[in-house]
């Protein structure tokens, strides 16, 4: 790396996960001198996801990344479980096209990826700095110019906050408020070890295929949120995301859900005979638009998870691909205030203006509403115990006489629902999604 003038650099980039790291490789391969600065003592080791990476973002950077990168599993399969206690109705795709390049997604363990990703940025002159916790911001005047870390205090013309949802630094700038119970969940996860035979015969995946599976229903206790299983190449991860204050409305605690979950009788047979090597638990944006912060200030910008970049359809859980585009654009709005020579919050504006022009400002105001229908209980209650068992009552055989199909929908339905309420739940999600 050259030789620091005046001992500052062009860019503090603070948090080495996809957004973070992106924005330091974009930008150092435009010859800033930039800073990368990772709390964890590897990339990666902080981080807790699902492990779901749709490519075609980070491939506009690195075309074809899937061939150097630390990647599991190429997702060919999708599935749907709506879970009661004791039974279970799955929806299942599996269809090659949706392994086709460079539109696919892939299964990723964090710290090998986020450590692959920190790297490429070091590649292209980034200085990375690990196990360093970012105590605060420097300021001069109304402007950010650099950050306090320790005893240590570093310059530079602007900081990008990638530093994740509980982004303490964005509050001190005066960019977001403290977190609201209703816009993050909390997100519990074990990477269960498996023989790669078995992964592939008990999940039907041929060499390098792999399986994502959602749950909605009993295991979140009717609590907002749901269930996944990832498949990686000799392990699953598998996690539950809910919101913490309707689970203890509840009345239950986070290790009786994640416990009740992993055992329920259509998710063990899953994982069974595999070895927990790793747990994590994290915040988890869930609110989307709504709960997006101020993005700017006079040298600072707010990227990734920091920025509430998160979309949960229910089928869909999406991250990594919208924190790997803000951070390229977050690049973008450095590398234009460089070139007029001012860091001020009305130069930084333009990083704005780019979101506002790509997926993840559509992306967000598209799903905008689906929160709404995320709250609805009854989609955690009444929804999979109608499907489980209306289906149940079709496939079973006792020795009466048949119920007509009409007549046995309709009296599940007059059982657990009424026909107004499942109208009303169909617009809100007709409208969400």
């Amino acid at each position: 790396m050259e030789e620091l003038s005046e001992d500052k650099f062009d860019c503090i980039v603070v948090g080495a996960g996809p957004a973070g790291s992106t924005a330091a490789y974009q930008l150092a391969k435009q010859g800033l001198q930039v800073l990368l600065v990772e709390r964890g003592d590897t990339p990666g080791n902080k981080n807790m996801m699902g492990g779901r990476l749709y490519s075609y973002a980070l491939h506009q950077i690195i075309p074809d990344f899937w061939e150097e990168a630390p990647v599991e599993r190429r997702v060919e399969k999708e599935e749907i479980s709506f879970l009661t206690e004791r039974g279970a109705m799955t929806i299942s795709l599996d269809n090659e096209t949706l392994g086709e390049a460079p539109n696919h997604s892939y299964v990723v363990l964090r710290a090998n990826f986020d450590a692959w990703l920190a790297g490429k940025a070091e590649e292209a002159g980034a200085m990375l700095a690990t196990g360093v916790r970012v105590d605060d911001l420097l300021w001069s005047g109304d402007r950010v110019c650099g950050i306090k870390a320790g005893d240590d205090e570093i310059l530079s013309e602007v900081v990008i906050l990638a530093d994740g949802v509980n982004s303490l630094l964005a509050q001190k700038a005066g960019l977001k408020e403290e977190l609201r119970p209703d816009h993050v969940s909390v997100g519990a996860k074990s990477v269960i070890a498996l023989p790669r035979q078995t992964i592939e015969d008990r999940f039907s995946l041929r060499a390098n295929e792999g399986a994502a599976h959602l749950f909605v229903g009993a295991g979140t206790k009717g609590a907002p949120g749901g269930g996944f299983l990832y498949t990686n190449k000799e392990s699953v991860s598998l996690g539950l995301v809910f919101n913490l204050g309707a689970l203890m409305k509840a009345g239950a605690s986070v290790p009786e859900a994640v416990e009740d979950f992993k055992f329920h009788p259509a998710i063990r047979p899953l994982f069974e005979g595999g070895e927990v090597v790793e747990y994590s638990a994290h915040l988890v944006p869930e609110a989307g638009i709504r709960m997006k912060p101020r993005l700017f200030a006079g040298g600072v910008l707010v990227a990734g998870d920091a920025a509430g970049f998160v979309i949960n359809t229910g089928f869909m859980v999406r991250g990594m691909d919208l924190a790997v585009t803000s951070g390229v654009l977050a690049a973008k709005a450095v590398i234009a205030a460089k070139e007029k020579g001012n860091f001020r919050a009305d130069t930084l504006k333009i990083y704005e203006d780019f979101l506002r022009q790509s997926h993840v400002y559509h992306d967000l105001e598209a799903y905008k509403n689906v929160p709404d229908l995320m709250e609805e209980p009854d989609m955690y209650t009444t929804i999979p115990s109608l499907a489980v068992g209306i289906l149940t009552d079709l496939f079973k055989v006792e020795g009466n006489p048949p119920e007509r199909v009409q007549k046995m929908v309709i009296r599940h339905l007059r059982q657990k629902t009424s026909l107004l309420k499942l109208a009303k739940i169909g617009w809100k999600g007709a409208r969400s999604i």
